[in-house]
């Protein structure tokens, strides 16, 4: 019956005009659905990862570096939508700092690096069917454009498959809800699918820094594209160290069989590996999502395998409406895109600090973002206040039943965010409002009665 499903998936993928590498790639991880795996990597088959150069340690002032900078091009996936938030537009497009949204600042980051270094530095969207026409048109006014080279390209998407039969399920209330994105590995087919990659290595372009649009502390650096060229490293993660904050999410170690790096996710650990998972000391090193690769290279390797990079499989199963617990349950299969360090030969990983990575999740991180803790300095590099004497960020947990939605958490703090500067850890529980230029100091927790509070203009609270 799985046998049916799979063809019916690539039906149904070629009638929505998917490439032939997003039905390859597709294919080949449903075959491993089908046949039992589930994608975990168990805690006896990897080490852990130990030291890693520091990227502080590297020259960005060097002829290589400068040259490698030149022939780097920045690619930003733009994919999601803030739904989480309860919005049904591209997360990129929300304000977030000094009235720009995401796209204002990252536009204007790699418009000053042009200038500061003299390079062409293209910028380039990887967007989904519903993000494209308004990140697009909110490029409008920015002189972007570099000879021969596209803003974006599309991902690709893919179909969710019934948990019971691994059939592609239908879905008449919405049929928009029986497709799914392939995560975020699926740069490597789209850029080829799109012919991004090769024009990009037809303009002369040799590296790739890919990273999230929602983290704006993400940068091309040239001290990193001179470490690649002078070890000719085909790829590399930046990780950085992890904090209690990271104890549930993925880590990077290395492979017992060949020594490669490998990065496990939590949805890739077995239940019995969780608690080695969470072991922040024994897997100190998480992914930013931050990546470098050499576009020739991985061109090579895309070619050589009919457009599918060989990654380990992400399965996920959620119901088909996200919203509604009680319709019916799907697997979604996944990659992620630094999953690829274990598939180019001489792969690494650099250590960076948390200052580049500063991604928005939620409402918790956005308020995080919008206060004092977090400046725009020149270039609109963001960068932490001077006054902020720990390099973590605040630990900020909103009640979810009245922040978790942008309009809910705007309507409470209508005068703009709280100081956070010398706040360790916020918690709110109910219905809390702010008022303006209050200040938050130590460790504060916030409970409101039944009817909600308002924190007045000016207050200061301390621990």
């Amino acid at each position: 019956m799985s046998r049916h499903g799979l063809q019916d998936a690539i039906d149904r993928m070629r009638a929505d005009g998917a490439p032939q590498e997003a039905v390859g790639t597709f294919s080949q991880f449903y075959e491993r659905l089908e046949s039992g795996d589930e994608g975990l990597i168990p805690e006896s088959d990897i080490e852990p990862l130990r030291t890693l150069p520091h990227i502080d340690g590297l020259d960005g002032q060097s002829t290589s570096a400068r040259d490698a900078f030149a022939a780097t091009a920045v690619i930003k996936l733009n994919g999601g939508l803030a739904t989480s938030m309860g919005l049904d537009r591209a997360k990129s497009l929300l304000p977030v700092k000094d009235g720009l949204t995401f796209l204002d600042i990252i536009t204007e980051q790699v418009l000053a690096q042009r200038r500061d270094h003299g390079v062409r530095l293209p910028l380039i969207f990887m967007n989904s069917f519903r993000t494209r026409d308004d990140t697009l048109a909110a490029l409008g006014d920015y002189d972007l454009v570099v000879p021969g080279l596209p803003l974006d390209f599309l991902q690709n998407r893919e179909p969710k498959l019934r948990a019971d039969d691994l059939t592609p399920i239908d879905w008449p209330p919405d049929p928009e809800l029986e497709w799914c994105p392939p995560g975020h590995a699926d740069i490597y087919p789209a850029m080829r699918a799109s012919g991004v990659l090769d024009a990009l290595i037809e303009q002369g372009f040799r590296y790739g820094f890919c990273s999230n649009s929602d983290n704006l502390a993400a940068m091309a650096d040239p001290r990193i594209a001179g470490w690649l060229a002078d070890n000719d490293i085909p790829f590399a993660l930046e990780s950085t160290r992890r904090t209690p904050a990271d104890r549930k999410g993925g880590h990077l170690a290395v492979r017992r069989s060949d020594g490669r790096l490998v990065l496990r996710e939590t949805a890739q650990t077995a239940p019995a590996d969780q608690a080695a998972l969470q072991d922040i000391e024994r897997h100190p090193y998480c992914n930013t999502n931050n990546l470098w690769v050499d576009l020739r290279v991985l061109q090579r390797q895309l070619d050589a395998n009919g457009g599918v990079l060989d990654l380990p499989m992400i399965r996920n199963r959620k119901t088909v409406d996200p919203q509604d617990s009680s319709s019916p349950a799907v697997i979604q299969i996944e990659a992620a895109m630094g999953a690829a360090v274990q598939a180019f030969d001489g792969a690494a990983s650099v250590l960076v600090e948390r200052d580049r990575f500063v991604p928005v999740k939620t409402t918790n991180d956005l308020l995080v973002l919008r206060s004092d803790q977090y400046q725009l300095s020149d270039g609109h590099r963001l960068v932490r206040a001077a006054g902020r004497r720990s390099s973590v960020d605040t630990f900020v947990d909103l009640d979810p039943k009245y922040y978790a939605l942008l309009h809910e958490f705007d309507e409470r703090f209508p005068k703009g965010a709280p100081s956070l500067i010398e706040c360790t850890r916020l918690r709110v529980r109910g219905d809390v409002s702010f008022g303006a230029n209050v200040v938050l100091r130590g460790d504060v927790t916030i409970d409101a009665d039944q009817h909600g509070s308002t924190v007045s203009d000016e207050t200061q609270l301390s621990g």
